[in-house]
């Protein structure tokens, strides 16, 4: 078998027979296939917005955790059996809010049994004295010696000193009865209760907390910050007030404003950073200590800032950037170095001008160069920004 020239490619020579292949309806059968072919795409179509100019303070963005400016562990202070408990798991309390009630039954009694005594020793007293009085005139009339007066006027005086023994042993004893009603110190949120009615507690330092109370507003946010922040920012905290903001882990911006509250007194040498407490109302009670907050520290003369919406920035690898729409409405790939969050917006320290307008929406239908349909929007967050001060 053998092929001439090309030039009969559709005709096989075997012995004996020869069979002819229709390769001309095989050609007008992929004619007709093409005939149906969809024609190109158009531009996609995407929402694009003009980068935001605005004038911001520089931040300095620092991780920490959220602390409680009082933690109180709830001990007895006196041993005894649980009578009541007044507050449930969570429950938000008043400073001097009642808490436990341990059995204050042998206590009322040590109460009146100093009492009692008291009533006694100055009953004494004011015989001693009396007797000390008449001693004093028989003295005079040498009636009766030298040391029986002094032993009348020695009594007299034992008599006083056991007065204000039997009054101190009658104040602490109602000292530990008012124990026995416990009470809030401050104000905050209660855990839950480690012993309930009817358990026999101890008293003192070492003994197990009942529960424990957490102040809730204001609340404390401590982080770690850097010698450059420190020397720029916190170093005249005590004079001047500096800015300071918190966000929370769900949050891209930072939505509370607060004050610095404390600067420790000396720099960590190991880390190169001091350790600094900011104070965070808290009236809604949403911040709980142990929560993570992210706490941005500015100050300094506003300046003019690029501002865009966070979805508008895609990554490359290790890059930043974003797809700039020219005036041929072409989307141009322009690499960007992003900052803070501000307002919802993000800072772009590089990489974009005013008045340039980049793809918000629709990122997934566009590769850079490619010609775009572009549908002018607001950029997200916008009006927040202009609003805010």
């Amino acid at each position: 078998m053998h092929l001439r020239n090309g030039a009969e490619l559709g005709k096989i020579h075997m012995p004996g027979r020869s069979y002819i292949f229709p390769v001309a309806c095989a050609l007008v059968l992929v004619a007709c296939g093409n005939h149906g072919a969809a024609p190109a795409a158009g531009p996609a179509e995407v929402d694009v917005a003009v980068v935001v100019n605005k004038s911001v303070t520089d931040w300095q963005s620092y991780s920490g955790r959220l602390q409680a400016i009082d933690h109180v562990d709830i001990r007895a202070q006196v041993p005894g059996t649980i009578m009541a408990v007044y507050f449930k798991d969570g429950q938000m309390v008043k400073k001097g809010d009642p808490l436990f009630l341990i059995d204050p039954r042998t206590y009322i009694a040590a109460v009146d049994r100093a009492s009692a005594q008291l009533a006694a020793a100055r009953a004494h007293e004011k015989f001693t004295s009396a007797d000390s009085q008449r001693a004093q005139k028989l003295l005079q009339g040498n009636a009766i010696s030298r040391r029986d007066f002094d032993d009348r006027s020695n009594a007299a005086l034992v008599a006083t000193a056991e007065v204000k023994a039997a009054d101190a042993a009658l104040e602490d004893s109602r000292v530990n009865l008012g124990y026995t009603k416990i009470v809030a110190p401050v104000d905050g949120r209660m855990s839950r209760a480690e012993q309930t009615v009817g358990n026999i507690v101890a008293a003192g330092f070492s003994s197990p907390p009942l529960t424990t109370l957490v102040s809730v507003n204001p609340i404390y946010a401590g982080f770690d910050a850097d010698e450059q922040t420190y020397l720029k920012y916190l170093s005249q905290a005590a004079n001047h007030d500096v800015a300071v903001r918190l966000g929370l882990a769900n949050e891209t911006s930072f939505s509370r404003t607060g004050k610095i509250a404390s600067v420790d007194n000396q720099l960590n040498s190991a880390t190169g950073t001091i350790r600094v407490r900011a104070a965070f109302d808290n009236a809604d009670g949403v911040l709980l200590p142990g929560m993570f907050a992210r706490v941005a520290v500015g100050g300094g003369t506003a300046h003019p800032a690029i501002l865009i919406d966070d979805r508008a920035i895609s990554t490359d690898q290790a890059k930043k950037f974003v797809l700039v729409v020219d005036d041929k409405d072409h989307a141009q790939y322009r690499e960007i170095v992003p900052g803070l969050m501000v307002d919802g917006l993000r800072v772009v320290d590089s990489g974009l001008k005013p008045g340039e307008k980049i793809v918000v929406n629709g990122l997934q239908r566009v590769h850079p160069g490619d010609p775009v349909h572009a549908k002018v929007v607001p950029m997200a967050g916008e009006e927040a920004v202009a609003s805010s001060p």
